[in-house]
């Protein structure tokens, strides 16, 4: 458990299957999804999500964690595979931004997550985001081009990595 600047109460736990609804509904949300852009093509798909979250939850290869702040579930963290390269995720309510819990949650997530090289990507604009990842040692080393379901067109996207 780490407390924030702002007296929060961050704790990761592993991701249960209860969980889901919630995260669901903050990835869901309008705003939230312009900011993490890259989201897939159902990501307003209820039915979509909950079962590939099921599915991916019993895959233990994957570090999977809930975000808790003060017993309220806030948001998710992880790791996946895009093509060789381990990525990061997480995303966190919007309630809940800006306040410190995302950074406080990688922070305790790369004591978890250990293996390196690790790559965080996020959209141009997401400088909250891009914060969060610079905060905690990664290092922007490249700029592509995607395309946004959330936003209905092809936008700029940072590529950071974090190697020791």
């Amino acid at each position: 458990m780490t407390q924030t600047k702002n007296n929060y109460s961050v704790e990761l736990r592993k991701t249960l299957p209860d969980d889901l609804e919630t995260l669901f509904a903050h990835q869901a949300d309008d705003d939230a999804g312009h900011m993490a852009a890259f989201v897939n093509e159902k990501w307003k798909d209820k039915e979509a999500y909950l079962a590939k979250w099921n599915k991916l939850l019993t895959d233990e290869t994957l570090n999977i964690r809930t975000i808790v702040v003060d017993s309220i579930i806030v948001g998710s963290i992880s790791t996946w595979l895009l093509g060789d390269e381990l990525q990061l995720a997480y995303g966190i309510g919007k309630a809940y931004w800006n306040k410190g819990i995302a950074t406080a949650a990688l922070q305790q997530f790369l004591t978890i997550a250990t293996h390196r090289p690790l790559y965080g990507r996020v959209a141009f604009d997401n400088i909250g985001s891009a914060r969060v990842l610079t905060k905690c040692g990664f290092k922007k080393i490249a700029e592509d081009q995607y395309y946004a379901f959330a936003r209905k067109k092809e936008i700029a996207e940072f590529v950071y990595i974090l190697e020791v």
